[in-house]
């Protein structure tokens, strides 16, 4: 852990009234980048503190694993913004804030007086910040804008269920939330855009990220394929439907990622896998000859891969040919890659509890350095 904040939004101030996950997902990136996030809390807690999982020695199980991943680098402090005077304490946050941050339903925060219009007209240089399922009414209204959604809902709607899979009758949800985390980090540059605009100009506006409209824009090849050609895009399991070879492949010991599409790569690959003929060989002389010959380069770099280890493959390819492990959440642990860049950070938890692991921020610069500072805090720690 570092120790304090060091990224490029030192000097921003963000108070968080989200929950579950898209919305902190997003709020912790902005801490990651040094803001100030002070996260607001009912008195219950967000709901994913007490779910956990929690490691053997946490007796005290207030910070369970979800939890913790997505709200380090913030303080925590509780209101109850059905009362009056909690609604006050929130109101002199806000004029003191860059940012306000939240993920309710639409009309939760009108219902509480607090809107949009009342927080802008209150300080007109904060930036308000809203993820929700389908978007709020302010930027575009939706027949199913006061539907709820999670993940696999946005998932689903959005296109990526449809073209995700081992096959056109097996479409499944993909495995990360990215039905939350996309959505959460298309708001983070929203908001650095739009804080960006008010201190320029004095002006704060609301920013809206839809989580259907994220994974919308995340299938773009799924509409421009249909746009130019009409055909709906179906699960296709780890290959790719316009270029050949780009695959997982079985190895002596599990598996692994092999991409050659290019000429270049392609040529290297037959050499290495003692296939040269097939460079000219008119089935998989070309890359468009290649996608109409699929399962048979699919089978001649099979022959070849399942006769050896993956750490075998990765070092006779690597820094030839594309090519990686298919990790786990174990071999992470041990990638060389992951602990050169640090990816990994163990954080300190409440007295008692010992280091847990967590990603670390993938953003990095040169002169500001972004990074993990300060545990999750415990429900109205600050």
């Amino acid at each position: 852990m570092q120790k304090g904040p060091g990224g490029p939004l030192r000097g921003v101030r963000v108070v968080d009234l989200t929950r579950a996950v898209s919305g902190p997902f997003c709020t912790m990136i902005l801490g990651d980048l040094g803001a100030e996030v002070i996260k607001v809390e009912p008195p219950a807690g967000d709901l994913p503190r007490f779910a956990g999982p929690f490691t053997t020695d946490d007796t005290g199980r207030q910070i369970g694993g979800l939890f913790g991943s997505i709200n380090r680098n913030k303080r925590g402090i509780v209101l109850d913004l059905s009362t009056p005077a909690d609604r006050e304490t929130l109101l002199r946050l806000v004029d003191t804030a860059d940012v306000l941050a939240e993920n309710y339903r639409a009309g939760v925060m009108e219902r509480w007086g607090l809107s949009y219009e009342a927080l802008h007209a209150r300080n007109p240089a904060m930036v308000y910040a809203a993820i929700r399922g389908f978007g709020d009414p302010r930027t575009g209204s939706s027949p199913y804008g006061d539907w709820p959604a999670y993940d696999v809902v946005a998932q689903a709607m959005g296109g990526l269920v449809s073209m995700t899979g081992a096959g056109a009758s097996q479409p499944v949800r993909v495995g990360p939330t990215i039905g939350d985390l996309y959505p959460a980090a298309l708001s983070a540059i929203g908001i650095v855009s739009a804080v960006l605009h008010a201190r320029q100009t004095g002006q704060g506006q609301m920013v809206d990220v839809a989580m259907v409209d994220s994974i919308v824009s995340l299938c773009e090849t799924a509409v421009y394929r249909y746009s130019y050609t009409g055909v709906v895009s179906r699960p296709t399991g780890n290959s790719h439907p316009q270029l050949v070879p780009f695959d997982i492949y079985p190895t002596k010991d599990g598996k692994c990622a092999i991409a050659a599409p290019t000429p270049n790569h392609w040529k290297i690959l037959c050499d290495v896998i003692g296939r040269p003929e097939l460079v000219d060989d008119e089935r998989t002389n070309s890359n468009g000859a290649r996608v109409a010959n699929a399962e048979f380069v699919q089978q001649a770099v099979t022959e070849w891969t399942a006769e050896r280890t993956t750490a075998e493959i990765a070092e006779t390819l690597g820094g030839r040919v594309p090519v990686g492990p298919v990790n786990d959440a174990a071999d992470l642990f041990t990638d060389p890659h992951v602990r050169a860049r640090d990816m990994l950070v163990a954080v300190e938890q409440p007295a008692g509890a010992r280091p847990v692991v967590f990603p670390n921020c993938p953003i990095r610069f040169t002169s500001t350095p972004s990074g993990v500072y300060r545990r999750p805090p415990l429900l109205g720690e600050h």
